[in-house]
């Protein structure tokens, strides 16, 4: 993505990053975001930290691709120290984000696993906090999506293992998290404009994105007291390996973004300023709040 090195230069957001149509390009779940093409960007040339997060220790999941390796990008730069979850056989993407990340002297700690199973989830709040010394940021980025044209095609097995990822790991983290994070913590949820706009192939996905605004909202209003913050971040179509590794039907991926005002699909480097906001101390006014980054189609 040589055309977009500094992000930071007024640019014109319609041809800042590739449009469409892009090539057909199938691959097997949970897939890795170095066989994309064009390769997304997550920021590792183009994001430049000011020391926003200095001092500040987070836990990111889905921290190997996506929005989670861009945050994680941004949040090294920013100053902080990271742990990094993911699935283990997404190891080849996770080893250059650690890289990214001690490249720039911080700490990445490297926590591989399945968000579906609740004692993992204890164990990696845990051990992340150790190992970091503190935790006072989580990012829940991790997600399953899976289109189906037909609710006969959503198997009970996809169902349950599309909200074990999606919700019952975020919660697991969270109730996990709570206790341990001093007053200032933030939380970040990654919910989606599928959350209000529903798409027709993603019906166990929608539902779980839908339930994430809630959750933030609700636990918004219970944390505030102990001087935690919690908000959410709903992105629209990004140009993720989430996409064609199931999360679209197979010829929907050539036209990824086309629906939108900007015409094309967002990249995760232009997420992750968000997530830098809200885990800063700027955002100290912001609690319970959901905002899209959407390509101009706004949330309600």
């Amino acid at each position: 993505m040589s055309q977009v090195r500094n992000q930071y230069a007024m640019q014109n957001p319609l041809t800042q990053y590739p449009t469409p149509p892009f090539e057909d390009q199938p691959q097997d779940a949970p897939g890795l975001g170095a066989n994309m093409k064009p390769t997304p960007d997550h920021g590792e040339e183009s994001y430049q930290g000011f020391g926003r997060l200095k001092g500040r220790k987070a836990l990111i999941t889905g921290a190997d691709s996506g929005i989670g390796r861009a945050v994680a990008i941004a949040f090294a730069r920013e100053g902080a120290d990271i742990v990094l979850n993911y699935l283990p056989e997404e190891e080849p993407d996770a080893a250059q984000v650690k890289a990214l990340i001690e490249a720039e002297g911080r700490l990445a700690i490297s926590l591989p696993g399945d968000l579906r199973d609740e004692a993992f989830c204890k164990q990696l709040v845990q051990q992340g906090h150790e190992a970091l010394g503190g935790l006072d940021i989580l990012v829940n980025v991790a997600g399953k999506q899976t289109a189906q044209r037909d609710i006969s095609e959503v198997t009970t097995e996809q169902f349950d293992a599309t909200l074990k990822t999606n919700l019952y790991g975020l919660f697991w983290l969270c109730k996990a998290a709570v206790p341990l994070m001093p007053a200032g913590a933030t939380i970040i949820n990654t919910a989606s404009i599928q959350s209000y706009q529903p798409s027709a192939t993603l019906l166990d996905y929608a539902t779980t994105k839908a339930g994430i605004v809630a959750f933030t909202k609700a636990l918004a209003g219970q944390v505030i007291e102990r001087g935690i913050r919690v908000n959410a971040v709903a992105p629209g179509p990004v140009w993720t390996v989430l996409q064609p590794s199931g999360g679209q039907p197979r010829e929907k991926i050539p036209h990824f973004g086309e629906q939108v005002p900007m015409k094309r699909p967002g990249q995760p480097a232009e997420c992750a300023p968000l997530y830098v906001l809200l885990a800063s101390q700027e955002s100290s006014y912001i609690t319970g709040e959901v905002f899209g980054v959407t390509g101009g189609d706004p949330l309600p």
